[in-house]
């Protein structure tokens, strides 16, 4: 099922957002100082392109600099990606075939909002390795 869902939103909005977060990625990498809020936005860029069967976890081993890392990355990129999910989760939401995907999109904001010491994980992964 999670395939089916997969195929749907990268057709339908997938592959939209994962360009959303490659033109941040590389606007972001520009700068030396940038290019983790790039890597973070390829990272996440490719979790928007293909959601389901993953999920966002917090990293224990985060600290300060990851909260300040966040802070600088709302600013910067965090706002303009949640918006796209908040727009294109909207317009899926309009459909009944689209409230699932338009809920993943709902999923997709806190991490595109913050994504600094989180990880993604596949979801069969046993929750103890997590």
């Amino acid at each position: 099922m999670k395939t089916i869902l997969n195929v749907i939103w990268l057709i339908l909005c997938g592959f939209w957002m994962f360009l959303g977060y490659l033109l941040a990625g590389v606007l972001l990498c520009i700068t030396i100082i940038g290019i983790p809020f790039g890597l973070a936005a390829f990272r996440i860029g490719v979790y928007a392109l293909w959601p389901f069967g993953q999920t966002v976890v917090e990293r224990r081993d985060a600290g300060a600099p990851s909260c300040i890392g966040n802070v600088l990355w709302l600013i910067l990129a965090g706002w303009w990606l949640a918006l796209g999910h908040v727009v294109t989760g909207i317009a899926l939401c309009l459909t009944i075939i689209g409230i699932p995907l338009g809920l993943a999109n709902f999923k997709l904001i806190p991490v595109s909002l913050l994504p600094l010491g989180k990880e993604i994980v596949p979801t069969d992964q046993p929750f103890t390795a997590r």
